[in-house]
C-alpha cells in the first residue's frame, strides 16, 4: 500500500545553510519593535533610496505603461543603456546583445551557474566569500572548492593557488570588490586569473556588483581581459536599489541561447517597473546623486577604521571597495556568533558574525557595513566602546 507519510520529503539539494545575515536582520527588527534603539551595521544595503531620476521614471511608467511582460532578456533600451555604461566607465565596447537583464544579481548567478556547470563539476572560489555562491552551487550538485585566503593575498585568490590544486576545476568565481572583505583585485591580478582560466578551459564568473564603490585604484572588469567570462553586476549597491531586484550579466555568445531558455522558463522576464526606472540610472543626474553617496561611504570608512583601531581591533581587511569592514576579533572571542548576539541584546548594535562567509575561521571575524549614515556609524562605535571589556 502507498505510504504518503514516507513518500513526502524535503529534497536533499535543499539542505543548504541559511544566510545568517538575514537572521541577524530579523533579530534586529524584533528588538527595534520592542525597544526602538537598534543601530544596524549588519546589512549590505545603502541607507539612501534609488536616485530621484529612477524613482521619477518608475512613477511615469506606473502611470503610463501596462507593465506587462517585457522581452525576457530585458527592455532593449535598458540593455543599450547598460552597454553604454561600459564605454563610459571602462572604455570598453559592449553591445546590447551581450547584456542580459536579470532578477537581481542573485538571479544572474543562478543563470550563470546553470548555463555553465553540470552537477558534479568542481568550482573554485575564495574563502571568505559571499555564502550564496557556495550554497547555490551545492544546491545544483556542484562540488565547491574553497581557496583559503587571508591577509597575505589580501583575501583574494591567486594563480598560484589554482596551480596548486590537486584536481582540475571547471569554474572560478572571483569578486572585486569582494563581500565581506572589500578587497580589490589589481588590474594585473584580474588579468592573470583571466588568462589562467582561458589557458585551462575554466569558466570565469566575475562578480562586479560593487563596482562604482572604490576608495583607491580604479576598478577593472573581467571583460577587459576575457570575453569568455561571465560578468555579473547589479543596480542594488551603487545605485541604492536593493529592493528593486534588478541586475545584469555580460554573457559570451556560446552561453546566450542557454541563458535565454533558462530565463524564459524560470522568471519569464525581470520586473517590468524596475526596468523602466533603471533606464534613468544612467542619466547625468543619477550619476551625480550616487557619486555623493560614495563620498559618504568614504567618510564612514575612515571613521570606522580609525575607531576600530582605537579599540584595539587592528586586523581589518583593506576595505578598498564596497562598504564592509572584515575585522578579526580573535583576541576577544572565538565565538563571533555569540559575540554578535550579546552585542545586539545588550547595546542594540547589529553586526554580522563571519561564519556565513568563512565556515572554517569565521567565528573569529565580524563583518560591519558602513553603508548607513555617518551618525549611525559613530553611534554604533560609541556603544561598542562602552561595551567592550577594557575599552576606554
Amino acid at each position: 500500500m502507498f505510504d504518503s507519510a514516507t513518500a513526502l520529503r524535503v529534497a536533499e539539494r535543499a539542505a543548504v545553510e541559511p544566510f545568517q545575515v538575514m537572521e541577524v536582520l530579523s533579530a534586529a527588527a524584533a528588538r527595534q519593535r520592542s525597544k526602538g534603539d537598534v543601530v544596524s551595521l549588519a546589512a549590505g544595503q545603502p541607507a539612501t533610496p534609488a536616485p530621484n531620476a529612477v524613482r521619477e521614471a518608475a512613477a511615469r511608467a506606473l502611470n503610463h505603461h501596462a507593465l506587462g511582460y517585457t522581452e525576457q532578456l530585458g527592455l532593449p533600451e535598458l540593455r543599450e543603456s547598460i552597454a553604454g555604461h561600459y564605454d563610459r566607465s571602462y572604455g570598453l565596447a559592449v553591445q546590447a546583445d551581450d547584456v542580459v537583464v536579470t532578477t537581481g544579481a542573485s538571479g544572474a548567478f543562478l543563470l550563470a551557474f546553470l548555463s555553465a556547470f553540470d552537477a558534479g563539476d568542481r568550482v573554485a572560489l575564495a574563502r571568505p566569500g559571499y555564502p550564496a555562491y557556495r550554497n547555490i552551487l551545492a544546491a545544483l550538485g556542484c562540488e565547491v572548492v574553497e581557496l583559503p585566503c587571508d591577509e597575505t593575498t589580501r583575501f583574494q585568490p591567486t594563480v598560484a593557488m589554482l596551480d596548486a590544486l590537486d584536481e582540475p576545476v571547471r569554474g572560478l568565481i572571483v569578486a572585486s570588490p569582494a563581500n565581506p572583505t572589500g578587497t580589490v583585485l589589481s588590474r594585473d591580478e584580474l588579468a592573470g586569473l583571466a588568462r589562467w582560466c582561458e589557458t585551462n578551459g575554466v569558466q570565469l564568473i566575475s562578480d562586479e556588483i560593487y563596482h562604482g564603490l572604490s576608495y583607491g585604484d580604479s576598478l577593472h572588469s573581467a571583460w577587459e581581459f576575457a570575453r569568455e567570462a561571465v560578468v555579473v553586476n547589479s543596480f542594488s549597491k551603487f545605485w541604492s536599489m536593493t529592493g528593486w531586484r534588478l541586475g545584469w550579466m555580460l554573457v559570451p555568445p556560446r552561453l546566450r541561447r542557454a541563458v535565454d531558455s533558462l530565463t524564459g522558463n524560470f522568471t519569464l522576464c525581470p520586473p517590468a517597473l524596475s526596468q523602466h526606472g533603471a533606464v534613468a540610472a544612467f542619466s547625468e543626474d543619477a550619476y551625480a546623486e550616487v557619486g555623493a553617496h560614495v563620498e559618504r561611504y568614504r567618510t564612514n570608512r575612515e571613521l570606522l577604521l580609525k575607531r576600530l583601531a582605537d579599540l584595539g581591533i587592528t586586523r581589518v581587511a583593506p576595505a578598498d571597495g564596497a562598504f564592509y569592514a572584515w575585522a578579526d576579533i580573535g583576541h576577544l572571542t572565538d565565538d563571533a556568533t555569540g559575540f554578535c548576539r550579546r552585542l545586539l541584546d545588550e547595546t542594540g548594535v547589529a553586526v554580522v558574525p563571519g561564519v556565513d562567509f568563512d565556515p572554517v575561521l569565521g567565528n573569529r571575524f565580524l563583518r560591519m557595513s558602513f553603508a548607513g549614515s555617518t551618525e549611525d556609524i559613530a553611534e554604533a562605535l560609541d556603544r561598542l566602546s562602552r561595551w567592550l571589556p577594557g575599552a576606554s
